[in-house]
């Protein structure tokens, strides 16, 4: 299955901090993964995990319930999917320090992102939340403990008082968490292995890092999601890791979720890019140095932005860049083989407006959240905002004042029935559709981020319409 890959791991993320699917479309998808090349996936729960205990608060309304993790790792094993869960340890800690119980962990009291390393009641909330996780993953051969954009860190009271005494400094602090995280999994889990994400550790000096236990403990995961990675930039990166003492690199690249923080639909061309680069990397260092490629698939940009691409819309370019993955290249042969994966004629010429287009799991939602992407709002504001009988007659002026032409209603109000009828239509289609993938509080965001604001502007109109079509008041003044 591996062809001519130099990755030997394929995993796909899935970024549950947003978007969450439910576990009867992970049943749909997963064989999907396996057919286009994956042979893992890193589930990062953040609160849709179950925890117990003093650790209940932390669970989003719709969490998943240990028998439905137990039914995911059974579907995962069922489509041979090593399972990697993630768990956040250091840096991207709202879920747990936005709670009120829990803020006093905070490295800088204003802001829930980063947890306090100094006290030991941080230690041993980290130590608990890996505990319940892995205690549902029995056998997890690698435990991934996050540990990237640790913001504000050295910038609490405590890091300022620690920081003034010699020789202490900010990578100390870094690593000295980093090696207590690792050093509990290794300890309570043997045959575990952490991973960590490699941002924080990038402009540590070489002797540091390698001064450290942290390259005996950890794995690191080099990301880069842009499409002109620096290639040679990153095979030094890999030569100084390995000469600090780490054994095993991995690489993390991106399908979907890394273009814009409110983007809607996956630029293909971009994460094609990003993959063919990381081809060249994993070519330009030695042979077996990079265990394994994470598909970084975010949903947030961390846990109080809104949703970037839904997982099925991005499918098409997961399946396009685990294909490139897997063979080396996007010759035309590769692309007949993801276009025969999705069910679509074209690649370049997907009309999503045509029934059948596309026969994936979840085709339906990318195919509506296309024509909303693409035309809702513009329709809207061609009428509202390029209209001659709107703008000439009907102007925000007017529309204070409920002052109209009686014969412009019927030049302005058949068009704004029609629009609204198309696109209530539209949306309501996509609701369902989404309902089948997503729980309540998703399908409720995406449609209020996505579909109401051009909605309410129609029915704004036809409002205004309905009462300046009423018994006109004379105000004294012409329009």
């Amino acid at each position: 299955m591996s062809g001519s890959s130099p990755f030997k791991m394929r995993l796909v993320h899935l970024d549950l901090k947003g978007a969450p699917p439910k576990v009867c479309y992970l049943s749909e998808i997963f064989p999907l993964f396996r057919a286009l090349g994956a042979n893992g996936v890193l589930i990062e729960y953040e609160d849709m995990f179950p925890y117990e205990g003093h650790l209940r608060l932390l669970r989003a309304k719709h969490a998943y319930s240990p028998s439905e993790i137990k039914e995911i790792l059974h579907l995962a094993t069922l489509n041979e999917l090593e399972v990697i869960p993630l768990v956040q340890t250091f840096g991207h800690m709202e879920f747990v320090l936005k709670h009120e119980a829990l803020a006093h962990l905070r490295e800088v009291a204003r802001f829930p992102n980063t947890l306090n390393p100094h006290k030991e009641e941080s230690l041993a909330l980290v130590r608990t939340m890996i505990d319940q996780v892995m205690e549902l993953h029995p056998g997890a051969r690698w435990l991934h403990v996050g540990c990237d954009e640790v913001y504000y860190l050295g910038e609490g009271e405590t890091s300022r008082q620690w920081l003034q005494q010699e020789p202490n400094s900010k990578a100390e602090l870094c690593l000295s968490h980093m090696e207590t995280v690792a050093s509990h999994v290794r300890a309570r889990y043997p045959t575990t292995t952490p991973l960590m994400w490699d941002d924080m550790l990038r402009d540590i000096p070489e002797d540091q890092l390698s001064g450290s236990r942290v390259p005996q403990l950890v794995e690191p995961v080099l990301w880069d999601y842009g499409a002109d990675l620096d290639i040679h930039g990153k095979a030094l990166l890999v030569e100084k890791y390995r000469k600090s003492g780490f054994s095993w690199l991995w690489a993390a690249s991106a399908f979907k979720g890394a273009t814009g923080v409110n983007q809607s639909l996956t630029p293909i061309e971009h994460h094609l890019r990003n993959h063919l680069q990381w081809l060249q990397v994993a070519g330009s260092v030695p042979a077996d140095t990079l265990q394994g490629i994470i598909l970084t698939g975010w949903q947030r940009y961390d846990h109080f932005s809104v949703l970037c691409e839904l997982l099925p819309v991005g499918i098409p370019s997961l399946a396009v860049c685990l294909q490139v993955l897997l063979h080396g290249d996007f010759a035309e042969n590769v692309k007949a083989r993801v276009e025969n994966f999705l069910g679509v004629s074209s690649l370049e010429e997907m009309d999503f407006r045509s029934e059948g287009a596309g026969s994936f799991p979840g085709s339906n939602i990318l195919a509506l959240v296309t024509q909303v992407s693409l035309h809702l709002c513009g329709s809207v504001d061609a009428l509202l905002e390029r209209d001659r009988y709107v703008t000439g007659w009907f102007s925000p002026y007017h529309r204070r004042r409920k002052l109209i032409h009686p014969v412009m209603i019927e030049h302005i109000q058949p068009q704004a029935l029609s629009l609204l009828a198309r696109w209530n239509t539209l949306a309501g289609e996509l609701e369902a559709a989404l309902q089948r993938v997503f729980y309540p509080d998703t399908v409720e965001e995406w449609l209020e981020e996505n579909v109401h604001p051009s909605l309410r502007r129609l029915q704004a109109l036809l409002q205004d319409l309905g009462e300046a079509a009423g018994p006109r008041r004379d105000s004294g003044q012409d329009p």
